[in-house]
């Protein structure tokens, strides 16, 4: 699965990575100083924590790297700026780099951040009859928007309880307080979402735990196996022609993952940005505490999880399930990088 041979090739190509946003999209070079831009899918998301921290703790300055984080609250949305090439690469869900490649789109996931996907269904307190996904019927269901993982995962779950997508209703609702008022104000009667996200409803009563995705255990129950999210994904083109670079971001973040594995959830909060905790730090803890488990502890992609992932995509995607069968997992990852940081 690790192409060695790729990258070894790639390993000549030596000129400026670009240092403005217009010109992330110059791969023509690469490995030397330089700015190098990195969109997260919702910067302040507890699965996404590890991007921030990185940048918090110093390790891409350590490792000679000036890198700017953005954000985009939709995964899709980033998605879009990195095949647009306006960012150098995206940390969210790994499931896009299958979704793209079956679009004829090289994408791959130079370090896996997550096993699991860190997303839980939330039914609010004012539903009734809503005890499971076959229950969806008929329903309002809250995704983050049309297109991302919490939606690929909703139409998984649907289909997979016999309930077709036509038959319930889907509601772009983002994260944090719009889920919150989605589900306080009836505009959906579930909803997918993440930490910090999920600690606020449970405290202002608004909604219950349907589906937990937070553990490997509740993982497989849902999905059938691990299914790995979180990533730093980059164009198959800039990986080949930037190596140095992208063993520096590597470095960083595999560094990162060591890290949080040695640190407790409030020495975590602690290093990130005061105003990611909105006002309660108690709450912010509580949900890193809640999501901790969910980062692998080196970067490594997990055995079997890129199948589970092509497994659930092919269930229903109108996009993958036609090419399921000819769709190449090898080269939607790479453990080259992770594997030298290591």
């Amino acid at each position: 699965m690790i192409r060695t041979s790729r990258m070894a090739a790639a390993a000549a190509g030596l000129a400026l990575v670009a240092s403005t946003l217009a010109a992330c999209g110059n791969s023509s070079g690469g490995d030397a100083g330089g700015e190098v831009t990195i969109m997260v899918g919702g910067i302040d998301k507890v699965i996404y924590l590890p991007a921030m921290l990185t940048q918090q703790l110093g390790y891409f300055k350590d490792e000679g790297l000036d890198v700017k984080l953005m954000t985009e609250p939709s995964g899709a949305s980033a998605e879009t700026e990195l095949v647009a090439n306006k960012v150098n690469g995206v940390v969210g869900f790994y499931d896009h780099t299958v979704t793209l490649q079956a679009q004829g789109k090289c994408v791959e996931s130079v370090v896996q951040l997550a096993k699991v996907p860190g997303e839980v269904e939330m039914v609010s307190t004012k539903a009734s009859g809503l005890s499971g996904p076959a229950d969806f019927q008929g329903k309002k269901l809250g995704v983050t928007s049309a297109g991302s993982s919490t939606d690929y995962l909703t139409q998984y779950l649907a289909t997979k309880a016999g309930v077709e997508t036509k038959d319930y209703t889907t509601v772009a609702v983002g994260a944090g307080s719009t889920f919150l008022a989605g589900l306080q104000q009836g505009s959906i009667d579930a909803g997918m979402t993440t930490d910090p996200t999920v600690e606020t409803v449970l405290n202002q009563g608004a909604g219950k735990i349907l589906l937990d995705m937070r553990t490997e255990e509740g993982t497989t129950q849902a999905l059938g196996g691990l299914y790995p999210a979180a990533s730093l994904y980059m164009n198959c083109d800039y990986v080949e022609k930037n190596p140095q670079t992208v063993q520096k971001i590597a470095n960083a973040f595999v560094k990162t993952l060591g890290w949080i594995g040695g640190h407790s959830a409030a020495d975590i909060a602690a290093k990130m940005p005061a105003g990611y905790a909105g006002g309660d730090m108690a709450t912010y803890t509580k949900s890193i505490d809640g999501s901790k488990g969910i980062f692998t502890a080196d970067g490594v992609m997990p055995d079997g999880g890129p199948q589970t992932v092509l497994d659930v995509l092919g269930t229903f995607s109108p996009v993958v399930k036609p090419k399921k069968d000819s769709l190449d997992l090898s080269k939607t990852y790479t453990t080259t990088f992770v594997d030298a940081a290591k």
